[in-house]
């Protein structure tokens, strides 16, 4: 069975949409990269002020921070709490063994 100009036109789309995601997954894991370089800088500071890795307030400061920015960005606050809460998580995990090791 031979594709149509609109099926062809259709992937060709798709393809394009899928390269255009890439990009932005790469440019999302860089910013990623960069926001971990900024944590490990706070691993000193905590150490320094004798800080413990998790600070209830300021993870429900970024929550409500990433919240509101989702919504004027027209993206789905919940979505982003979600991912939010998962990196924080993973960080304070991260910093919790870099304190530990000091």
């Amino acid at each position: 069975m031979t594709k149509t100009r609109k099926v062809i036109d259709a992937e060709a789309k798709l393809a394009d949409l899928r390269s255009a995601i890439d990009g932005v997954d790469g440019a999302l894991v860089a910013l990623l990269a960069r926001r971990f370089d900024f944590v490990q800088k706070v691993v000193e500071a905590k150490l320094a002020l004798g800080l413990p890795a998790a600070i209830p307030a300021r993870v429900e400061e970024v929550i409500t921070r990433v919240r509101a920015e989702a919504e004027q960005q027209g993206f789905l606050a919940d979505v982003t709490e979600k991912i939010w809460r998962l990196l924080i998580d993973e960080m304070i995990r991260y910093e919790e063994g870099q304190l530990n090791k000091k």
